[in-house]
């Protein structure tokens, strides 16, 4: 006899209208708590959400009653055990994502071979590929340096792309956005996350949620979508409507207070968070923000905090819905129907948060006085090593005597004077250990947010109107996480500012934070070479590894996007930005970093008047049609793949070769 589990025994099911008409069921979280099944109330938001799917998923034999009741029950008793979860959706960046479709193409040979129908075979749940970690900085700092590098990605990436356009194509629930189209946390954020996912087969609303191959993926925990990075395998267990496993998580409350004084940055807040949670160890937990001081925070601050979950140590680092969240959903030009959904389900299932909700009960809590927090960068190896900026100059010329290790340099003393001198086109140029010779404003984890992207060039303005210039010896680069960002920067007339500092467009992905900063420029190469020189980094990303960044990088910096422009001027992670000027102005008279900082006040003014709605709908309304080389790739259109024989990438797998 079939048992019947919670979801039947206690009729958990309701009926929603919102949008002026429509309709939807949802498995009612409060409808449990008002049956007596567990104090729901006040459970951590992310728990919630683990909870709601175990209910709706729930099958009594990979998703249990017990598995729910274990969840209702979290943290009233032990122990915590292991609980299945089934996310509502995938999301893969292209080198992670190629093996998964390879895998679902190997599968459909098998079927063929054992006499089924192959088109079959499909993702179970919406999967989404961007095609974003294949862009490299060959040019920089030229006007065609987007069109260039766009050229070579497409050369040196054709039979790729070839094979994920016929993916997409001939698996039903599985998409892929086409290179040159963003970065595919940034995307996930603007664009694919909708906060409430309705299942329109059964009419069916329930929270977002994703896993995604690659690290951050959380960074759409900021905008209230419970998600985390996972391997390929655990990946594709999900796209084929299996359950992922996972410990039942602990949760760390953070509670912010106060309010981020003028001039410091959302790069500068999770740099801070970042050192804090690696001093109290959150590895493997999940960690949830609250307090008041989550108020002042935007949704796009928030995913600059939540993008760096994997540098903090946590599984994610979730932020409820909230006011902000349905302020940032219209931002984004989402449509009304959907921004209405999302208010009325959140606040019926207990996942809305407001000033005076009370606070959740949390394993442990950690706190922070927003009012603290300072400029600083992180570096020269990993990203929980913060330096408040003022100690960069002095803490840099410390760790160069020090031994090898994660802050140390490991130069002997009589090292420490070497130099090199350059010459670049008229003049020569001399460099020394700290001389920045890259400076990017790359990765997602900046990118996404218009309030340092706008404060960048805001920064650049006032430094070409002072007359200031970049050092010829620095590799420059602007990177967008979405053509969103080229469009509020030209309508705010900063783009040109920025590329007069040699801050051009390079491409759209992720570039140099991972790796793909392509190479120095041949004389600036050759000096670091063999005087042996520290040559550093400054880059707006999220890891900054000894070697990842250049093979030429020894330090590299993290910083937000207007220091990285700073230090591009500056020339040398040597010299102290709080104390020493960047140069002199065409009158001769000397220009520090405070003269061309933007105020908040600046930021928001421009930003108010060029970001607006109509944007995001029009840059996302042709995104899958993709750029011109793109189309120009002969769609396969076929349910099994044509696979070459002699292709070096692309091969048919033997995992189901005479498999009974």
């Amino acid at each position: 006899m079939e048992r019947k589990g919670v979801r039947d025994n206690f009729g958990t099911l309701r009926l929603m209208r919102y949008g002026g008409g429509l309709e939807a069921s949802f498995f009612s979280l409060a409808e449990m708590e008002r049956q007596g099944l567990g104090e729901i109330g006040t459970l951590p938001y992310c728990i919630k959400v683990l909870l709601e799917s175990a209910l709706r998923n729930e099958d009594g034999v990979q998703l249990t009653p017990e598995h729910v009741m274990g969840l209702a029950k979290w943290g009233l008793s032990g122990p915590w055990g292991e609980i299945p979860f089934m996310p509502a959706r995938v999301v893969l960046q292209d080198f992670t994502g190629v093996p998964a479709l390879v895998d679902l193409a190997a599968m459909r040979e098998a079927m063929k071979e054992m006499g089924g129908d192959p088109a079959r075979i499909n993702p179970r749940i919406p999967c989404d590929l961007v095609i974003d970690h294949s862009v490299q900085v060959d040019y920089f700092n030229r006007p065609d340096a987007l069109r260039l590098n766009e050229e070579k990605e497409f050369e040196r990436n054709q039979e790729r792309y070839a094979f994920l356009k016929w993916g997409s194509g001939a698996f039903r629930n599985f998409r892929v956005m086409p290179p040159a189209s963003g970065i595919v946390h940034q995307v996930n954020l603007e664009y694919l996350s909708t906060v409430v996912f309705r299942d329109e087969a059964r009419a069916l609303v329930y929270p977002d949620s994703c896993v995604g191959t690659d690290s951050h993926t959380p960074m759409v925990n900021g905008v209230g979508v419970l998600a985390w990075g996972v391997g390929g395998v655990e990946a594709e267990a999900a796209m084929l409507g299996q359950p992922i496993f996972l410990p039942v998580p602990r949760v760390v409350g953070f509670r912010l207070t106060g309010r981020l004084r003028d001039g410091v940055t959302a790069t500068d807040l999770v740099l801070w968070i970042t050192r804090i949670c690696r001093e109290r160890g959150v590895v493997g937990k999940f960690m949830e923000f609250g307090g008041p001081g989550v108020d002042a925070l935007s949704v796009a601050d928030r995913a600059t905090i939540a993008n760096m979950a994997p540098e903090q140590g946590c599984t994610a680092s979730f932020f409820p819905v909230d006011e902000k969240t349905l302020d940032y959903l219209r931002m984004t030009g989402r449509p009304e129907h959907l921004v209405d959904l999302v208010e009325r389900y959140t606040k019926e299932q207990g996942l809305f948060r407001t000033h005076d909700s009370p606070p959740p009960r949390y394993t442990e809590t950690l706190d922070l006085d927003l009012s603290i927090v300072g400029p600083a960068v992180s570096g020269p190896k990993r990203p929980q090593d913060l330096i408040r900026l003022e100690d960069v100059a002095r803490d840099f010329g410390n760790r160069l005597l020090e031994s090898p290790g994660p802050k140390g340099l490991g130069l002997e003393e009589r090292d420490l004077s070497r130099e090199a001198e350059i010459c670049l086109g008229p003049g020569t140029e001399r460099i020394t250990h700290g001389a920045v010779v890259i400076a990017a404003i790359t990765s997602c984890t900046n990118t996404g947010n218009p309030s340092v992207m706008i404060g960048a060039g805001l920064l650049a303005k006032k430094a070409v109107e002072r007359g200031l210039q970049v050092k010829k010896t620095v590799k420059t680069s602007l990177a967008p996480g979405s053509r969103v960002v080229t469009a509020y920067l030209e309508k705010a007339g900063l783009l040109p500012y920025l590329e007069a500092l040699g801050f051009g467009l390079v491409g759209y992905g992720c570039t140099t934070c991972i790796g793909n900063s392509g190479p120095l420029p041949p004389d600036v190469a050759r000096a670091v070479e063999e005087q042996d020189l520290v040559a550093c980094a400054v880059l707006s990303g999220n890891r900054n590894f000894e070697g990842r960044i250049n093979p030429l990088v020894r330090a590299a910096f993290l910083a937000s996007p207007p220091l990285v422009v700073a230090y591009a001027i500056a020339g040398s992670i040597a010299k102290d930005l709080t104390r020493e000027p960047l140069g002199v102005d065409r009158e001769g008279r000397e220009v520090f970093l405070r003269d061309i900082w933007p105020t908040n006040a600046d930021i928001e003014k421009v930003m108010l008047s060029s970001l607006e709605p109509g944007m995001f709908r029009e840059q996302y309304r042709s995104i899958w049609a993709g750029p011109e080389p793109w189309r120009k790739i002969r769609a396969i259109s076929s349910d099994l793949y044509p696979w070459q024989e002699d292709s070096t990438y692309v091969r048919l797998p033997p995992f189901f070769k005479d498999l009974s």
